[in-house]
């Protein structure tokens, strides 16, 4: 199926600062990007992180003033739809060394703190079906409230409490999961059909040797989202960083199958 993505922020910084920018889709085997643009208007300069591209295309800015950061794509994604019961973790000594950070506590995904509970809960499966039942019991006990959580909100909070958003919803999902012992990441996506459009937080758990990706919150389908940046948690995935002060003017973010386009 074909993505159309338009993304546009704007925002003023009354001072100098660096901004680290994770916005553009990246190309993957389920994913080609057809074609991409991102612009920048505004004082500033733009530079690519060198080295990185397979957890994401970050960008860093020197930026001051007003800023307008626009990205434009079309990204062709195959992907079978969802289907992790039966899939296994293979024992920790056999993981790659690439995915093995993703086994250990994190700023916001305190997995040792929730062991107790996921052994517990969810200790009577493994694997795929232990995390279809993580993601069905927090679809299930948690309400999606937008502003009860923010920057400093963890995984445990949200545990708690019970609600949250994507954010929140991914990093218990991630603890859960961490705490059985599969590894599991924080994704940052464009997913078509999410409502009200904006970026949109997912997970990734490691099975069967490859990362299969989940939406804990249930708020698009796993098939069409376009990945833009991966890492431990919220902390790794920012699709903007701003090391200093900053306005947000306007931020519109849209993610459209085409064939919808069209027949608009």
């Amino acid at each position: 199926m074909r993505v159309k993505i338009d993304a546009q922020l704007c925002y003023h910084l009354p001072e100098p600062a660096d901004v680290l920018l994770a916005v553009e889709a990246i190309p993957m085997a389920d994913q080609a990007i057809v074609n991409d643009r991102l612009e920048v208007s505004g004082p500033s300069e733009i530079r690519p992180v060198e080295g990185g591209d397979e957890l994401g295309r970050r960008k860093w800015m020197e930026a001051a003033g007003d800023i307008t950061i626009a990205y434009d794509a079309t990204v062709d994604v195959e992907r079978p739809p969802l289907q992790l019961a039966g899939l296994k973790v293979p024992p920790r000594r056999e993981l790659p060394a690439d995915v093995i950070p993703y086994l250990f506590p994190s700023r916001y995904c305190e997995s040792d703190r929730l062991e107790t509970f996921v052994t517990r809960r969810f200790g009577t499966q493994s694997g795929g079906d232990e995390v279809l039942l993580m993601a069905d019991w927090i679809h299930t006990h948690f309400d999606y409230v937008p502003g009860v959580s923010n920057e400093a909100t963890t995984a445990t909070d949200s545990f708690l409490r019970t609600q949250g958003v994507c954010r929140d919803y991914s990093h218990v999902l991630i603890s859960f999961a961490r705490a059985a012992g599969i590894p599991a990441r924080m994704v940052s996506v464009y997913a078509p059909g999410l409502e009200p459009p904006d970026f949109h937080a997912v997970v990734e758990v490691w099975l069967d040797g490859a990362w299969r990706l989940i939406d804990p919150a249930q708020l698009s389908s796993e098939q069409a989202m376009v990945r833009i940046a991966m890492g431990r948690d919220a902390t790794d995935i920012s699709f903007m960083t701003i090391f200093g002060t900053a306005d947000l003017h306007s931020q519109t973010v849209s993610a459209v199958l085409m064939d919808t386009v069209q027949a608009g």
